[in-house]
């Protein structure tokens, strides 16, 4: 899942999105202080193992 967090003067919009393509070509349109965040769920064991983060137990 990707994020894209907007910042203006009054709020904070966040925008979620399924894939990275669709993610980067919205943030292209996006106007503003913007970020653009990769969630990772590390529960789901199968993307935990490819990760190069050490798991915690």
């Amino acid at each position: 899942m990707w994020i894209i967090t907007v910042h203006s003067m009054d709020d904070v919009k966040m925008f979620e999105f399924n894939t990275q393509e669709e993610a980067k070509a919205s943030y292209e349109r996006i106007q503003g202080s913007k970020f653009l965040t990769e969630v990772i769920y590390f529960n789901d064991f199968s993307i935990a193992k490819n990760s190069q983060l050490p798991i915690v137990k």
